[in-house]
C-alpha cells in the first residue's frame, strides 16, 4: 500500500502559495514541496495530489491519498469530476490541473480520504509545513496556469 498524504497554502487565496507531499511506501518516505508567486489555495491542494502522484513509478500497490481539502476529496469520491468533464469543465475552476489529474487517476486508482486539517494528523501537519515553509520562498516561480487564466 503506498500512502500519500497532501496539503496546499495560500497567503491571501491568491497570493503566494505552495504544496506539501508526504509519500509513505513501507519503511521508505519522501517529501516534496514547491511554491509559486500567485496561485490560490485549491489550485496547491490539487497540484499536491498530482505531484505526489507523479513520484509513483509503479502501479503494481494500491494507492490511498490523505487530503485536507474537501474540493478535492469531494471532487473525486462523490464522481463530480466525471460531471465537470462531460461538460468540458465549463464554469469549473481549475481545468488545467483537473485535466493534468484525470490520467493520473486513471492509471493509479486512488482511494481518497478526507483528514480534519490543523488537528494534530502527524502527516498532514507536516504536509501543511512543508507547503507553508514553500510559499516563503524567495523568487518564487510563477503558477502559469493560474496567472495566464487557465485556472479560473
Amino acid at each position: 500500500m503506498i500512502k500519500i498524504y497532501t496539503d496546499g497554502a495560500a497567503k491571501g487565496n491568491p497570493g503566494p502559495g505552495g504544496y506539501g507531499v508526504v509519500l509513505k511506501f513501507g519503511k521508505h518516505e519522501k517529501e516534496l514541496s514547491e511554491g509559486f508567486r500567485l496561485t490560490t489555495n485549491n489550485r496547491m491542494e490539487l497540484l499536491a495530489v498530482i505531484r505526489g502522484l507523479q513520484a509513483l513509478n509503479t502501479t503494481e500497490y494500491p494507492v490511498q491519498i490523505f487530503s485536507d481539502s474537501k474540493y478535492v476529496v469531494d471532487a473525486i469520491e462523490k464522481g463530480w469530476l466525471w460531471g465537470w468533464q462531460k461538460k468540458g469543465f465549463k464554469d469549473k475552476k481549475n481545468p488545467d490541473l483537473w485535466l493534468r489529474y484525470i490520467p493520473l487517476h486513471l492509471k493509479y486508482k486512488p482511494k481518497f480520504f478526507w483528514v480534519k486539517g490543523h488537528a494534530g494528523h502527524p502527516e498532514n501537519e507536516r504536509c501543511d509545513q512543508l507547503a507553508v515553509a514553500a510559499s516563503m520562498g524567495s523568487n518564487l516561480p510563477a503558477d502559469l496556469g493560474y496567472e495566464q487564466g487557465l485556472g479560473n
